[in-house]
């Protein structure tokens, strides 16, 4: 059975708020190339793996310029996100794209990494990690110099072209192949990163270093301007 949660007064006055990009932002990732307004995206249908809420794929134009500013309404606090339409003009119109239809409402963050080379936090899996997803995949946005620096936001994938609804959060380092699209910068929330990381992750898994948070980490709601 899905868990019931819901937004209180505090986290939902915040959203105004978070919305706004804090001063100390970081800057966006470098484009890699994109010249026009749109570009046209694919996205594949999965037959086995069908979608784990009911939602429709995006549209297949997608703009190539421009901004999103993301919120995520978590139980550890809110996190702001700034996404780059011009880095990643698929990946960032097909999180804007499950943002609206609410496919990340009512979930939870099931993976958390904390070692020597990698500190992300995973999430966009509905029913556990690398499990539920929107019932597409599309291609990678790369240019193949990606770096992945504290409070980088990108895409998760079972290996390259297989983007859907999964992303991830570096919290504190990711020492990793140039693989994974960028979406954009967290611009408000590290401390809410932190917190996670404090809380640990739950013993019994493969590893003491990667596993489900010791402390569930709910999404109880994602905004998205822009």
């Amino acid at each position: 059975m899905r868990p019931r949660w819901t937004v209180t007064a505090p986290l939902a006055a915040a959203v105004a708020a978070a919305l706004v990009p804090a001063g100390a932002a970081q800057a966006a990732p470098a484009s890699p190339g994109h010249g026009g307004k749109q570009v046209r995206c694919v996205f594949t249908p999965t037959p086995d793996n069908p979608a784990a809420k009911p939602v429709r794929a995006p549209r297949s134009k997608a703009r190539a310029h421009g901004k999103v500013d993301v919120v995520l309404i978590t139980n550890f606090g809110a996190v702001s996100i700034r996404m780059d339409r011009g880095n990643a003009p698929c990946a960032v119109h097909n999180f804007a794209s499950l943002t609206r239809q609410r496919f990340y409402d009512r979930t939870r963050c099931w993976r958390l990494t904390n070692s020597a080379r990698l500190g992300v936090l995973q999430c966009g899996d509905i029913y556990a990690a690398e499990k539920g997803g929107p019932g597409y995949e599309f291609d990678d946005e790369l240019t193949g110099k990606e770096t992945y620096p504290r409070g980088t936001v990108a895409m998760g994938n079972w290996g390259p072209d297989t983007n859907g609804s999964q992303f991830f959060l570096v919290h504190s380092r990711a020492d990793i192949p140039p693989a994974y699209t960028v979406l954009g910068k967290v611009t408000h929330g590290l401390g809410v990163l932190d917190r996670i990381v404090k809380g640990g992750i739950k013993p019994g898994g493969s590893s003491p270093q990667d596993g489900e948070p010791a402390k569930p980490v709910k999404i109880y709601k994602v905004f998205a301007r822009g």
